[in-house]
């Protein structure tokens, strides 16, 4: 048996689907003592596609607030992002955190 979908609405009229955009997550880089500023750069590069300027940029804002927006994404990239900087920090053996938060 094939289900039923109504298209009209209570009033008789045709429903409008309601889209909505999806959520979107800021990526946050964090201070730390130990990771180089070479080396979050890198990351910022390589994971995040940033150009060297922005690289740095965003680099010198971790360096002197604490903490500094990689990017904004969905969710799930926003989760890779994450994970993808934890893995590069690990290997390297820095401590670099990476976390991110709804916007």
């Amino acid at each position: 048996m094939t289900p039923r979908f109504s298209t009209e609405h209570e009033a008789g009229g045709l429903a409008t689907p309601e889209v909505r955009e999806p959520k979107r997550y800021k990526v946050l880089l964090h201070n730390d003592d130990y990771t180089t500023m070479e080396f979050v750069v890198g990351v910022l590069t390589l994971i995040f596609r940033k150009t060297y300027d922005e690289a740095v940029a965003i680099m010198l804002s971790v360096h002197e607030k604490g903490i500094g927006v990689c990017g904004v994404y969905t969710e799930e990239i926003a989760e890779t992002k994450v994970s993808q900087v934890h893995t590069e920090a690990r290997k390297a053996g820095y401590p670099l955190r990476c976390s991110m938060e709804e916007e």
